[in-house]
C-alpha cells in the first residue's frame, strides 16, 4: 500500500519538502524560464518568427519605408507572424529500492534522504537536459541565432577572443529588439575555465580591476552585462546565451512530486516525478556561439 498523504514524516523527514528543496538546488537552467502550469498533455503553442518589424531580414521591410511617409501615401504593411507547434508532456519518473525497515531504523548514514537527494538529481539532471536541448535545439540550429567563436576559439589564447563572441551575441540579440542586459551566458566548466584564463592571464594587465574581482571571487558573476551559469549539463565547444524569462517557457504538468511506497513491517520505497516540457517560444532572444573549442 501507498502512503495517502504522501509526505508522512519518516524518521523525522518531509520527503515531499525534502524533494521540492533539492530540486531547486538541482534545477539551475529551469528558474531562467517562464514557468506556468499546464492541464493537458498535448499542447499547441506559437513560436514567435520575428523581432522588430522594421527588419529587412525577417520582414523585407526597411526604416525609410515606415519614417517619413509623404502626405497622402498609403502605409507600408507589416505584421508579426507565428509559427504554431505542437508539443507533448514528457515524464521523468524513478524509485529507489526497497529500503529495509531495519535499515532505516539503525543505519548510520540518513538513507532516507540521501536516496531522496539522490533520485531528485536524477530527475532533474533529465529536466535540465531536456531544457538545454529545447533551447539549444538540439546544437543543431535553425530558428534560433548563431555565430561561430572568433578564429580558433576560446582555448587559444592567441587568436581567441570570448569577449568580442560575447559581444556578437548581445548584438544579435539586440538587432531582433530584445534586451540582452541580464541575459544568461550558461557555458561547460571547460568554457569556464577558458574564459577565465583570458580575462585574467591573457587580458589581466589590460583589465585590472576585473582581473583581481575575479580572482578573489573565483567565479564570473558577471560579466558584459551577462549572467554566468556553469554546469556540467552544458556541451563544450557551445556558449549559450539567451534572454532569461522570455526566450523558453516550462510548462509543468506535474511539479517534482514524491510519494513513500509502505511494505509494512518489510520497509519502504520513495518515488520521484516531475511531469512537463520545454518550449522554445522566442528562439531570437537566444543566441548560440559554436567552436569555442579547438
Amino acid at each position: 500500500m501507498s502512503d495517502g498523504n504522501a509526505q508522512a514524516d519518516i524518521r523525522g523527514l518531509d520527503i515531499d519538502k525534502l524533494a521540492k528543496g533539492f530540486a531547486d538546488e538541482e534545477l539551475v537552467l529551469k528558474r531562467f524560464l517562464q514557468v506556468s502550469s499546464t492541464k493537458a498533455r498535448e499542447m499547441r503553442w506559437y513560436q514567435k518568427t520575428a523581432g522588430f518589424l522594421d527588419s529587412t531580414s525577417t520582414t523585407g521591410i526597411t526604416t525609410s519605408q515606415i519614417a517619413n511617409v509623404a502626405s497622402k501615401a498609403r502605409p507600408v504593411v507589416v505584421e508579426q507572424t507565428w509559427t504554431r507547434q505542437t508539443s507533448y508532456i514528457r515524464k521523468y519518473f524513478v524509485e529507489s529500492p526497497l529500503l529495509t525497515v531495519e535499515d532505516i531504523k539503525d543505519t548510520d548514514v540518513d538513507i532516507l534522504a540521501t536516496n531522496v537527494r539522490d533520485l531528485v538529481r536524477a530527475v532533474s539532471k533529465q529536466v535540465e537536459v531536456r531544457c538545454y536541448n529545447v533551447i539549444t535545439e538540439n546544437l543543431s540550429p535553425s530558428n534560433i541565432q548563431t555565430v561561430a567563436a572568433t578564429a580558433d576559439g576560446w582555448d587559444d589564447v592567441t587568436t581567441g577572443n570570448p569577449v568580442l563572441d560575447l559581444m556578437e551575441a548581445r548584438r544579435l540579440i539586440s538587432v531582433q529588439s530584445y534586451n540582452p542586459e541580464g541575459a544568461i551566458l550558461y557555458i561547460h566548466p571547460t568554457e569556464h575555465k577558458n574564459l577565465l584564463n583570458y580575462l585574467i592571464s591573457v587580458k589581466g594587465s589590460s583589465i585590472p580591476q576585473f582581473s583581481s574581482q575575479a580572482v578573489k571571487s573565483g567565479v564570473v558573476m558577471h560579466i558584459l552585462g551577462l549572467q554566468v551559469v556553469v554546469s556540467v549539463n552544458a556541451t563544450t565547444d557551445y556558449a549559450l546565451v539567451f534572454v532569461p524569462q522570455r526566450a523558453a517557457t516550462w510548462k509543468s504538468f506535474q511539479p517534482m512530486t514524491s510519494v513513500v511506497v509502505d511494505e509494512p513491517m518489510i520497509g519502504k520505497k520513495i518515488r520521484v516525478s516531475e511531469q512537463g516540457e520545454c518550449l522554445l517560444t522566442d528562439p531570437k532572444a537566444v543566441v548560440l556561439i559554436t567552436d569555442t573549442v579547438v
